[in-house]
Formats: C-alpha cells, structure tokens, sequence
C-alpha cells in the first residue's frame, strides 16, 4: 500500500499543478478578453481615427496594468457613422513560475473585440 501511494504521489501533485496553469491560462485569457474589450469601447467614443488609436492603446495598458507585455493595440474597420470599428490585442504572458511542469517561459494570448459607432455621430473631419 505505501509503494502505490509513494508512486501516485508525484502524479497527484503534477496533476493539480496543470490544473492550476490551465486556471490561470484561463483567468489570463479572460482579461486579456476584457482589455480589448474596453480598448474597442474607449475607441468608438472618439471622433477620429487617430484619437481612437490612442485611447484604445491608453485603455488596454490601464485596463492590464502593465503586468503583461503586450503589442500595440490593432485597430481596423471602417471609422465612418454607422460603421464597426476591431481591436486586436496580443499579449506574452509568463508561465515560467509554474516550473515544475516544464511549461515554455511564456505564452501568447490573442483577443479580438469590435463595437459599433453611433448612426447619429459625427466622425472624421467632414462638417
């Protein structure tokens, strides 16, 4: 009895410990999701593209607090009354604390986001 628990011992703990890496791959992942998320609803509330570009970048590093290294926040679609604007938001999020399991240094986590701009606003520099 004692050899069986001796030997499904290790398994038990690296068992709980993928568990725990999958849970935080998840919980990163959702605010990964969430950042862009407010990024693409700070950037429809803007009047043009380039000031939508800047409060999309400001809102995803606030939202993230600066734990995770992060590319530029993407934005695409059309800036146009009526139009859906995208934000794309890509992350490196470090695993390396989890050694025991042998998991890469970091992971990449990806989240895309869009959002309508209003009918009745003006964009752009027209009149």
């Amino acid at each position: 009895m004692s050899v069986e628990i001796v030997l499904i011992t290790p398994l038990l703990v690296a068992f709980l410990l993928l568990v725990v890496a999958f849970g935080r791959y998840v919980a990163v992942r959702g605010e990964v999701e969430a950042a862009s998320r407010d990024a693409v609803r700070a950037a429809s509330l803007e009047r043009d593209l380039g000031s939508a570009r800047a409060a999309a970048t400001q809102t995803a590093n606030a939202s993230l607090g600066g734990r995770w290294t992060c590319e530029a926040v993407g934005l695409s679609g059309e800036f146009v009354a009526g139009g859906t604007i995208e934000t794309e938001l890509s992350c490196r999020v470090p695993v390396d604390d989890l050694g025991l399991l042998g998991l890469p240094g970091t992971v990449s986590v990806r989240a895309s986001s869009s959002a309508p701009l209003d009918i009745y606003r003006r964009t752009g520099g027209a009149p």
